[in-house]
C-alpha cells in the first residue's frame, strides 16, 4: 500500500525543538532485523557507520500535537509520532518500516499499519527520499507519502541544510 498524502497543520513547534536530546544510529536495528534486504546485495556494506547515518530523532504525545486534527486528516489511528533531524552527509539506508512499537503493544490487532512520512519544510538542494523505484524532490512543507511494510524506503541529506521529517505510525481506518 502507498499513497502521496498532505497535512495542513503548524509545523513550528516540531522544527523549534531541541534536537540535541537524541542522537543516534538508524542503522541500530536494520542490520539485525531486515537481512533478507541486505543478502540480496551481499549483506550490509561496512560502510555504513554512526557518522554517515546519524539522525536526531524526538517522539512527540497527543499533549503537545493535535492528534484528532492529523487523524482526521490522514486517514489513521495515530499509535506513535515522532520527528527526524537528518543533518547533511546523512544517509538512512533501504529497509523497510516493521511497526516494532505497533506490534509490541498491540500484538492482536490486525489492521492495516501505515507510516505516514511527511516533510516539514520545503525542499531543499540535495535532500531526497527513495521509495521503491521513485525518487521524491521538489517538495513543499506538508507533503508526504504513506506506505506499509511492504514499500522499501531509503533518505539521504547530500545537501548543506538539516532536513526535517514527521514519522506518524498507526492503523489506517
Amino acid at each position: 500500500m502507498f499513497k502521496k498524502i498532505q497535512l495542513d497543520y503548524d509545523f513550528t513547534k516540531i522544527l523549534e525543538a531541541d534536537y540535541t536530546q537524541h542522537t543516534g544510529s538508524c542503522i541500530k536495528h536494520q542490520v539485525h532485523e531486515l537481512t533478507d534486504i541486505h543478502e540480496e546485495y551481499g549483506g550490509f556494506p561496512k560502510t555504513y557507520c554512526f557518522e554517515n547515518t546519524l539522525i536526531h530523532q524526538l517522539w512527540w504525545d497527543n499533549t503537545q500535537l493535535d492528534f484528532a486534527d492529523i487523524e482526521q486528516q490522514l486517514g489513521m489511528e495515530i499509535i506513535t509520532v515522532s520527528s527526524i533531524l537528518q543533518p547533511p552527509g546523512g544517509i538512512i539506508p533501504l529497509h523497510r518500516d516493521t511497526f516494532f512499537q505497533i506490534n509490541k503493544r498491540y500484538p492482536d490487532r490486525t489492521e492495516l499499519k501505515v507510516r505516514a512520512n511527511i516533510y516539514l519544510e520545503d525542499w531543499k538542494l540535495g535532500q531526497f527520499i527513495q521509495y521503491d523505484n521513485q525518487v521524491s524532490t521538489y517538495w513543499s512543507a506538508g507533503d508526504g507519502f504513506m506506505w506499509d511494510s511492504s514499500v522499501l524506503h531509503l533518505s539521504a541529506n547530500a545537501g548543506m541544510q538539516d532536513k526535517y521529517t514527521l514519522q506518524i505510525s498507526g492503523f489506517l481506518l
